[in-house]
């Protein structure tokens, strides 16, 4: 009898836990979500030559500004969008604790330390970025590889000053400016890279031969008036 009893509340028991299963709604009690993290979105740079500022943006809103040093009128920074390729230690005294590598085509520039700081807030450099150690450093964690930089100005330099005499050995934007109008023209048959070589003096000389100018190969204020870059 007692084995019988026993049986009979077990089969009690599991038509219970049955009943229980199928008709009563279970809830289950998960973990508290973990806190949502704003992504800050892509962080991008921009430089302003003539107020000496290198601004950080994070999702298109000002994060952090530092002081900054660009290149003097005969070596002046480049303007356009460029692309930070390469970040490294110190490369030399020179250089500062930091450097963070720009894809310019026609030359090695990049944002950089110093061991000149009285020299931020200048035009002083030979066309690269300068910033005190202290600030790059910071820069340097902030941003990754394949940061957009993007430096403000006009190719052959501000308002109140006259564009730079330019010839064979030098580099920068007004000598890709002067290519393109070259090519444009019929004289220049190379590639637009911002090198001012011996084709191009080839060229330019061209050009002011047939434009009544002195052959000279120097793009001078009359070579960029006869581009229709000066009025």
């Amino acid at each position: 009898m007692a084995m019988i009893k026993y049986r009979s509340q077990v089969l009690s028991m599991l038509v219970i836990l049955f009943f229980i299963q199928t008709f009563m709604p279970i809830h289950i009690h998960a973990n508290p979500s973990l806190p949502i993290v704003k992504d800050n979105g892509p962080i991008t740079i921009e430089v302003y030559p003539q107020r000496h500022q290198l601004v950080v943006y994070l999702d298109q809103i000002p994060y952090k500004t530092f002081p900054v040093a660009v290149g003097n009128p005969s070596t002046p920074t480049p303007v356009g969008e460029y692309i930070v390729t390469y970040k490294g230690k110190n490369w030399g005294p020179s250089f500062g604790s930091r450097w963070i590598g720009l894809n310019v085509p026609w030359g090695t520039y990049g944002i950089h330390g110093t061991n000149k700081p009285y020299s931020i807030g200048q035009h002083a450099s030979h066309g690269c970025i300068r910033m005190r150690n202290r600030d790059v450093e910071k820069l340097y964690e902030l941003i990754p590889v394949g940061t957009k930089v993007t430096i403000f100005g006009h190719v052959l330099g501000e308002a109140n000053q006259e564009p730079r005499l330019i010839s064979e050995g030098d580099v920068g934007a007004d000598v890709q400016l002067v290519q393109n109008r070259l090519q444009n023209a019929g004289y220049f048959h190379g590639q637009c890279d911002g090198r001012f070589r011996s084709s191009t003096t080839i060229a330019l000389k061209k050009f002011q031969r047939q434009n009544g100018l002195i052959p000279n190969g120097v793009v001078t204020l009359k070579v960029y008036e006869k581009f229709g870059l000066l009025e």
